[in-house]
């Protein structure tokens, strides 16, 4: 068992673009088949550059803001409440295009 608040973690940059902060509540091998488990915060007009995992498939739970997650070249609306589960393989970017901080839960599962 692991218990750990949001708050006792630091922030640290997400790789896709390092003035996005993360704070990674779990890690690799914390649990079978984890990668990470995480909330990100995007400042407005902040964007998580286009990538793809042939290793892992991503959710993301959107907690707070309004932004654009784009995936295999089609956009699709991110609002408070809703959940995307990207594939492997599958090329996505998220971008923050509202007017106030976009929160994003996420974690990633190996494949």
């Amino acid at each position: 068992m692991k218990i750990i608040g949001l708050h006792q973690v630091p922030e640290e940059a997400v790789s896709h673009n390092p003035a996005i902060k993360k704070r990674v509540l779990l890690r690799r091998d914390d649990l079978p088949h984890l990668t990470n488990f995480a909330q990100a915060r995007f400042a407005p007009g902040q964007v998580a550059n286009g990538h793809s995992h042939t290793d892992m498939a991503e959710v993301f739970f959107v907690e707070a803001g309004n932004g654009t997650i784009i995936v295999d070249g089609q956009a699709y609306s991110l609002t408070p409440g809703i959940c995307i589960a990207i594939a492997p393989g599958e090329h996505h970017e998220v971008a923050n295009t509202g007017t106030e901080e976009l929160v994003l839960t996420y974690f990633g599962l190996r494949v």
